[in-house]
């Protein structure tokens, strides 16, 4: 695991970038896996700074989020499809066919994991998987206790996760208790991981993912025994002020 200490998140997000960039630029036909919440939110700022710049295209990508909300409408400003589709998507050269969203209102939602999974598969691995980390330790919406051998599937989530998340609603109630995610096992199958962390409130996190037990009660420690792993973190989250 590669960690690289930064002195901010700006500085993070300028790092991401670069390395996103250049996988984008490298490899043939690209296929990324992009996360959702407040600390990827630099990086696809960025992005679509530069394809406005002309620096960079996007026409050979494809795009697989990493997880959705049940129930939410992909309008709803709420749900992780509307977050992706107005933080990225639509400002960027893509055709439908290059992006890939779990679908949270499918009448039968085993088969729309194993749709999903499938469809992953046929792309061949994920070649860039962005991540954050929850504090509790959970990776996509894979809480702790969760199989590291877990595939897409629908998850229950925790009052700690709800907690956190109820800053993007109106309140605790509005948030969906369940959602679709990648599995733990299916994010591993991915070539390479960023993680990205941000901000002192992950501080016990950051040091118990790089330096704690490998365990399914922390789930972001899983990532240890991945052969390719940079975790890009700001100095806040290093504990240092």
């Amino acid at each position: 695991m590669k960690v690289i200490k930064v002195k901010d998140y700006e500085i993070m997000s300028d790092k991401v970038c670069e390395m996103f960039i250049d996988r984008l630029q490298t490899i043939t036909n690209p296929v990324f896996g992009l996360a959702t919440g407040s600390t990827p939110k630099g990086l696809y700022k960025r992005l679509v700074k530069r394809y406005n710049a002309g620096d960079i295209k996007f026409d050979r990508a494809t795009f697989f989020n990493l997880d959705e909300y049940i129930g939410l409408d992909p309008s709803n400003p709420s749900s992780y499809t509307y977050y992706l589709t107005h933080k990225l998507y639509k400002h960027i050269n893509l055709s439908p066919e290059q992006i890939n969203f779990p679908n949270g209102n499918a009448a039968d939602l085993k088969v729309e994991c194993e749709r999903y999974e499938q469809k992953i598969a046929e792309t061949g691995q994920i070649d860039l998987q962005i991540l954050g980390v929850g504090i509790n330790g959970h990776i996509g919406f894979n809480e702790p206790g969760t199989s590291f051998n877990s595939r897409t599937g629908v998850v229950q989530l925790t009052e700690s996760t709800l907690r956190v998340n109820s800053r993007f609603f109106g309140s605790i109630d509005e948030i969906p208790h369940r959602a679709i995610t990648m599995g733990i096992g299916t994010i591993m199958e991915s070539k390479e991981i960023i993680m990205l962390v941000s901000g002192a409130h992950k501080a016990d996190t950051l040091k118990r993912m790089l330096h704690g037990k490998v365990t399914e009660d922390f789930p972001a420690s899983i990532l240890q025994k991945h052969p390719r792993v940079t975790v890009i973190a700001d100095e806040a989250a290093f504990g240092e002020t």
